[in-house]
């Protein structure tokens, strides 16, 4: 008989979002919907999806096995976030004004604000500052579905403070939770102090960030601003090869203002996510489409700036891209923890349809951070992260607007949330 600690029985609704995975062009589409399906987990790993008959035939339930009836809920895997800033000091609600008034994320970064301004917050936090900080956008992060979240450092641009974030990420490991993939991000921007001496700061990372972060076991992902004014195409190149020859996998931040290449040279260096991808162009989209790599689009920024134009969702989509959305959860171009949102934006701004949003912010989600064998979709053998959400169907994740409707949260088989609030 196969063994279960949890029971969830009977759900109205159940979309698995199973493989293969990444999910290309028309399977983007199939959530594995199931009705009135059955799930059961031992020891924080799914052993039965099925029918009522099936589990009663095959399935041996502990004595003290929790037991959920979800005949009103329906049932998805935990939102797979793939793209945050999650350690960050301080907020940016004086510049968000200013964007009302006219201002643009570059005009406010060539007056020494946008992610100066963090830099500086974050520099000045103790780690007990951060912990805390971060404590509660988990919260926030786990009450709307997400359960597990990539986070990059990159608000320090200096020795200390990108290690103190770095191990302020894995002191959170096991102490909540969401689950965190950690990422190293001091080629986010050049710091005041190296602004005349930008190749002193890269050499400074590839000489000694990378080899100290590396050897502190602080981060399995490196990741590059490839941007007009940040770091050029060259650089984001030499960057990343160092990053990769010394044991990182790589993510780039690519295309997101001006089409540099750096979603194409994603591709081409084999990047596991090329990310943004707003200003990507034909050969990008290309380039991609042929690739391993994810395309990791951010709508909630366009939206969050108030851009005219978005990452080409549909031409990636139809190219064979590897499509999915994350939150880009930041104080300056994206303040929201919020998956659902994400997954509305996705559908509303980008035009993909509900199942292809719901497969981009789960199972591709996990590709991008190659997890997907372990989470991003309910398959037997994975973990049991699952939401429960009090909605007639699915598609209400996209037609009901601005509720959150996951009423319990299963991490690692064990209820997190229930009835809306922190179990």
């Amino acid at each position: 008989m196969i063994p279960a600690d949890l029971v969830v029985r009977n759900c109205r609704q159940l979309l698995t979002c199973r493989g293969p995975i990444p999910k290309r062009r028309e399977a983007l589409s199939d959530v594995g919907l199931m009705d009135k399906a059955w799930l059961a987990s031992h020891r924080g790993l799914i052993t039965f999806i099925g029918s009522e008959e099936d589990f009663r035939r095959q399935v041996q339930a502990d004595a003290t096995a929790e037991v959920i009836d979800a005949s009103d809920l329906v049932g998805l895997p935990g939102f797979v976030d793939a793209h945050t800033h999650l350690p960050f000091a301080g907020s940016r609600e004086e510049e968000f004004v200013l964007r009302l008034k006219g201002f643009t994320y570059q005009q406010l970064a060539e007056r020494g604000l946008g992610i100066q301004t963090s830099v500086k917050a974050t520099r000045a936090a103790s780690a007990e500052d951060l912990r805390r900080l971060c404590l509660g956008r988990l919260d926030q992060m786990l009450l709307h579905g997400t359960t597990t979240t990539e986070a990059k450092s990159g608000y320090g641009l200096n020795a200390g403070d990108e290690i103190k974030q770095l191990e302020v990420l894995a002191g959170l490991k096991g102490g909540h939770p969401v689950d965190i993939v950690p990422t190293f991000m001091a080629a986010h921007e050049i710091p005041p102090e190296f602004k005349e001496r930008r190749g002193d700061y890269i050499d400074l990372i590839i000489t000694e960030l990378i080899p100290e972060v590396r050897k502190r076991n602080l981060a399995e992902f490196f990741d590059v601003f490839c941007e007009k004014g940040v770091f050029s195409l060259e650089e984001t190149r030499r960057l990343a090869e160092a990053a990769q020859a010394a044991g990182f996998k790589l993510k780039i931040h690519a295309d997101e203002f001006f089409p540099l290449g750096g979603g194409a040279l994603a591709a081409e260096i084999q990047a596991v996510s090329a990310e943004h991808l707003i200003a990507v162009d034909k050969a990008g989209i290309e380039a991609l489409g042929g690739s391993r790599t994810a395309a990791v689009l951010l709508p909630a920024v366009s939206f969050f700036l108030m851009l005219d134009k978005r990452a080409p969702a549909r031409p990636l989509v139809d190219a064979g891209a590897a499509v999915a959305l994350a939150s880009d959860f930041n104080p300056g171009s994206s303040m929201t923890e919020s998956m659902l949102f994400v997954l509305q934006l996705g559908v509303f701004t980008m035009k993909l349809g509900v199942e292809e949003a719901i497969n981009a912010c789960t199972a591709n989600g996990a590709y991008a951070l190659d997890r997907q064998d372990k989470v991003g979709s309910l398959e037997v053998g994975k973990h049991m992260d699952l939401l429960l959400c009090d909605i007639p169907n699915y598609l209400f994740l996209a037609y009901h607007l601005g509720i959150n409707p996951v009423r319990h949260v299963v991490k690692n088989g064990r209820v997190v949330v229930r009835d809306f609030r922190r179990a």
